[in-house]
């Protein structure tokens, strides 16, 4: 089982790739030597070969042969590391002590006898005066050679293991130094404080490697504090909300029943109780739907929807609110996408709502439908106060509100917007809220890109006169 420390891994890598080199670079050396070696004894045999045939080649009468077979002997070392045999048709040109040298073949050959390996040299000696032609033959004992291998395999197995040892120590040394920056950073993530979410990690003095690292795990650090901040705050926030209704219901339920009362008090009490109930079945109904959208919930019975003519239907929906505050909508462009129409209707309608309420002099609100990449984009622009950059991004959190004198208004509870990012993400297109020269421009993005009619599409606009006093 491979080790689960990297630093034992790194080092059992460097053994691994040590003992492959050791072993590619001991074969290599062992086999080269061997040549070397065979190669050398090779020589020698070839160099007592020149003399002897030297000697031979010029000795044709079988009166100096004797002398020549004594010369043979006295070369022959008494161990019998050496030796030499002469074959001849003619006996008297005969050297022949070694019956076992006859197997040898011509040339180089290799031959056992007596318990030994021989390595021979065999030629033949042309004819010389009375003389016929004779084989010359010349062995000499391999041991020596064989021993000189045997310990350079020896040197080279030794050699080759106390390397191994040796890289595999360092390595793991030199892994434990490399990793000590982990270490510290594994310290430091121990430091860690739920009660902190403000602590990070280090990024610098750090190894090029765990920079980039250790700067994704702050992000993540600083995206879990936000969502934590924002649970936190979600949490005061639906708290604060459901108090409200519940404290207006148990309050206006004990007043009622702090006396008698007749049926035209009572009624009153449970109409007002009955409107708080509304509030509350609002909330919770808005809440379960954006968890839906949260869980990757997906629009269902999607139809071509022509975002103008749902608009201008959404607008009817709303006259009493224009008329209300004197306000004129334009809707400008048109632009066709498959969606659900019902839930698309009521992101406009939060749109234009949300539009009509935060206006500041705001006596036009204007819808632009444009087509953009294959895209329609959906606009609701209305005069405005000027919005800072850090609450626009936040203006579609649940709850949240720019005004926060509006933070008890029965009217709305802090959740259209988002609920309008909620619809568009089960759409597959995302929001965008923006400050241009004054106004305020809210509205998102879905896929699409369909012109309605082929025509270009001219501002319609719906003039409603403020009610009169």
């Amino acid at each position: 089982m491979a080790p689960k420390s990297i630093a034992g891994r790194l080092a059992l890598m460097f053994a691994i790739a040590t003992t492959l080199v050791s072993v590619l670079a001991g074969v290599a050396i062992f086999g080269f030597q061997s040549l070397e070696l065979r190669r050398h004894q090779a020589e020698e045999l070839n160099a007592r070969m020149e003399i002897i045939d030297a000697m031979i080649r010029h000795a044709g009468d079988p009166k100096r042969w004797p002398m020549l077979g004594d010369k043979l002997e006295s070369f022959t070392p008494a161990n019998g590391g050496v030796r030499y045999r002469v074959d001849c048709p003619d006996a008297r040109f005969r050297f022949a002590p070694d019956d076992a040298l006859a197997r040898a073949r011509d040339g180089v050959d290799l031959i056992h006898f007596d318990g030994r390996r021989y390595m021979t040299l065999t030629r033949r000696v042309p004819p010389y005066l009375e003389r016929p032609e004779v084989r010359l033959v010349i062995a000499a004992d391999t041991a020596p050679f064989d021993a000189s291998r045997k310990v350079l395999g020896v040197g080279v197995l030794a050699v080759s293991l106390v390397t191994i040892a040796l890289v595999s120590l360092l390595g793991w040394w030199v892994a434990r130094k490399g990793l000590a920056p982990v270490d510290r950073l594994s310290q430091r993530a121990r430091a860690l404080n739920p009660n902190d979410l403000g602590l990070r990690m280090p990024t610098q003095n750090l190894p090029t490697e765990l920079v980039g690292l250790m700067t994704a795990f702050n992000g993540a650090l600083d995206r879990l504090q936000d969502a934590y901040e924002r649970l936190a705050s979600f949490n005061a926030d639906v708290a604060h909300e459901l108090r409200t209704p519940l404290g207006n219901l148990i309050g206006q339920t004990q007043v009622a029943l702090s006396r008698p009362r007749d049926t035209g008090e009572l009624e009153e009490v449970l109409h007002s109780n009955l409107e708080e109930l509304d509030r509350l079945r609002c909330i919770i109904n808005d809440m379960l739907f954006m968890a839906r959208a949260d869980q990757g919930a997906l629009a269902a019975n999607l139809e071509p929807v022509s975002l103008a003519g749902l608009t201008h239907k959404t607008a009817d929906f709303l006259d009493v609110l224009f008329e209300d505050a004197g306000v004129r909508l334009e809707v400008v462009g048109d632009g066709m996408v498959a969606a659900d129409a019902s839930l698309l209707g009521r992101a406009v309608t939060n749109l234009l709502d949300n539009a009509i309420r935060h206006g500041v002099d705001c006596k036009t609100v204007r819808v632009t439908i444009e087509p953009q990449d294959g895209k329609v984009c959906l606009g609701v622009r209305n005069r405005g106060g000027p919005i800072p950059e850090a609450h626009l991004a936040r203006l579609f959190d649940r709850f949240y509100r720019l005004d926060r004198a509006r933070e008890h208004s029965h009217d709305v509870h802090g959740l259209g917007l988002a609920v309008v990012k909620a619809i568009v993400t089960m759409h597959g297109g995302t929001v965008f809220a923006r400050c241009e020269d004054g106004e305020v421009l809210i509205g998102f993005v879905l896929p699409g890109g369909t012109v309605a009619s082929g025509e270009p599409q001219e501002p319609t606009v719906r003039r409603i006169e403020p009610v009169q006093a």
